[in-house]
């Protein structure tokens, strides 16, 4: 039975159809197509019920996709060991976000593409939470505090904020000296979000009002350059504006909670070796530019 039919199966019924299968896997509907019916009539029966809205898995087929999964990976894993180190081969599909993607984490995957030419590296850039089963991802890099799932996260570094405003904003307004004064101003924010601020070992948790919203950090730093308002924002996201004085920290005091960047990958016993090389040079990468995420004194005052 050949190898690539049995990932085909488990991509298929990891995805939930074929047209998913088939953007994960690189290939197109008919080739994922024919690697299905070579592996139905191989076994003998039928593995997938096909319908208008995808494929659902058949009671042979929950039962055949986990030995197939199995397979699959111990084939994958005996590729791997027979590699040359750092032979990175075949295609990786990364989810990244739109806001600091670009700037701050394309360099790392062209640097791993200038490591690994037989590698192929395929980014998408967007702020929304992609499904990376769905959509094919090997991985993504979302940014903030993790909602509960069954996708596994590796952290990947710290990622710190504070509050902004223009200096035309605090001329005009004044600036907030504590959360409970935020109820007055303007807030720049992605929806209907709560802000958290440290007050000593406690957290304070604020509903901020404002007419301005974007779902896009840079929408929102720019908002705020032009005195729209006040803006929660990460330090890798204001550190130029504020080195050049377009935006000033306020509520100082108060800092946020520090978050942290997430490499997200979908279950499964091991991860892939492309997907551990990306976050070991994503892990390096915060180690060697904390001026990209932030103060470093600002970094010891807020862990002291």
């Amino acid at each position: 039975m050949d190898i690539e039919d049995l990932q085909t199966f488990v991509a298929v019924a990891d995805a939930g159809g074929v047209s998913a299968a088939a953007r994960r896997l690189g290939v197109s509907k008919s080739i994922v197509s024919r690697r299905l019916f070579r592996i139905e009539a191989e076994l003998g029966v039928q593995l997938l019920a096909r319908t208008t809205r995808g494929a659902a898995l058949t009671e042979a087929g929950i039962t055949f996709r986990d030995h197939a999964a199995r397979a699959s990976a111990e084939i994958d894993t005996a590729r791997e060991t027979i590699l040359p180190t750092g032979d990175l081969r075949g295609r990786l599909r990364v989810a990244m976000p739109l806001s600091f993607g670009p700037t701050h984490f394309a360099p790392v995957l062209a640097e791993m593409a200038h490591q690994h030419p037989q590698l192929q590296i395929h980014t998408s850039y967007s702020d929304r939470f992609v499904d990376l089963i769905a959509e094919g991802f090997d991985c993504a890099i979302r940014v903030g505090y993790l909602q509960d799932s069954n996708l596994i996260a590796k952290r990947i570094g710290p990622i710190y904020g504070k509050l902004v405003a223009s200096p035309d904003y605090i001329k005009t307004r004044g600036s907030p000296q504590t959360p409970d004064e935020l109820v007055t101003h303007q807030a720049l924010m992605q929806g209907t979000e709560a802000w958290q601020f440290m007050d000593g070992d406690k957290i304070v948790t604020v509903q901020p009002q404002g007419r301005f919203k974007a779902d896009n950090a840079t929408a929102l730093a720019a908002a705020a350059v032009a005195g729209l308002g006040i803006a929660w924002l990460p330090d890798c996201i204001t550190y130029d504006y504020v080195t050049s004085g377009a935006l000033v920290p306020i509520m100082t005091r108060y800092p946020p909670p520090s978050a942290g960047a997430y490499v997200i990958r979908p279950p499964g016993q091991h991860p892939a070796r492309k997907v551990r090389v990306l976050t070991e040079m994503l892990i390096k990468s915060f180690e060697l530019n904390p001026h990209l995420w932030g103060s470093a004194a600002d970094h010891d005052q807020r862990e002291a």
